[in-house]
């Protein structure tokens, strides 16, 4: 019996896989192996959890805008945003200058600034994008704080954060018959986006977007390694959004790289003496 629906379960899976169809199919096999022994139980557990896993893989882009609202009220709740019309003027319209040049333009995307004197910058899902005041102060002009800003919509369009909260979803065994509860996934997700740090993997994958969303829309490619080397050589603790290894310097290095390969040039939002002298002293 337990063959058979596992080879039920597998054509179902390649035909149709779509998050309904694998929630039915959940319910169906919790359903049918409810009598089984203890080893066919295990087999069902194991079943379910890559039913979890195809749910999380595969959520859609206004599942995944839904998601991201509920994790920003988590979010607001940790964090105090800044006041400052102007700050958050600044960020919101560099974010709405790279946002056609990203590949998820179709989403609605949320620009805030963080009031945090500390350097940083995070993002969760769903097209929310963070920004402490202390990382605007510290940029040289604005093509360094597009930089950071395509970085971290560069974690939103390569999906990072659902692949995240899938990993940690699987490590906390949280995998029922219906699918992780939404609340639970809020919380998990608001704990990565705040305090765990990301993979290599990911870094580098948002290096990348973010370096090509940053010069199709016009501002200097090259301010983003030079942004991240600027903060390396400060002295005192790495910024968060630097502190995972590989370091700023291969990260540096791989950015430079990239923009020598592709013969990417660009000086918009470089020559900007306005920025420092309105900034720098702001916060």
């Amino acid at each position: 019996m337990l063959k058979s629906i596992f080879k039920t379960f597998g054509q179902a899976l390649r035909k149709y896989q779509k998050f309904v169809v694998a929630s039915l199919l959940t319910t169906v096999l919790t359903v049918s192996l409810a009598p089984q022994t203890a080893a066919a139980f295990n087999w069902a557990e194991l079943l379910i959890q890559g039913i979890q896993v195809m749910q999380l893989s595969n959520v859609s882009d206004r599942d995944e805008v839904e998601l991201g609202k509920q994790i920003n009220q988590q979010i607001l709740q940790e964090v105090r945003i800044s006041r400052d019309p102007a700050a958050n003027e600044l960020v919101k319209t560099i974010g709405q200058q790279l946002v056609p040049f990203s590949n998820r333009s179709n989403i609605p995307w949320t620009f805030q600034v963080v009031d945090d004197k500390n350097i940083n910058a995070f993002a969760t899902m769903g097209g929310f994008v963070y920004v402490n005041t202390g990382t605007i102060a510290s940029a040289d002009n604005r093509a360094q704080l597009a930089g950071v800003i395509g970085h971290e919509m560069g974690h939103i369009t390569g999906r990072h954060a659902l692949e995240q909260l899938k990993q940690q979803a699987i490590a906390q065994g949280i995998a029922s018959a219906v699918g992780a509860d939404r609340n639970i996934l809020v919380e998990l997700r608001t704990e990565i986006a705040l305090r765990l740090p990301r993979s290599v993997e990911d870094e580098l994958d948002a290096d990348r977007r973010g370096l090509k969303t940053l010069t199709n829309a016009g501002f200097a490619p090259q301010a983003l390694p030079a942004f991240m080397q600027k903060l390396a050589k400060g002295g005192g603790a790495m910024p968060e959004f630097l502190s995972t290894h590989p370091g700023a310097p291969e990260r540096v290095r791989a950015l430079n790289e990239e923009i020598q390969k592709n013969n990417l040039y660009g000086n918009g939002g470089l020559n900007d003496v306005n920025y420092q002298k309105k900034w720098r002293s702001r916060f």
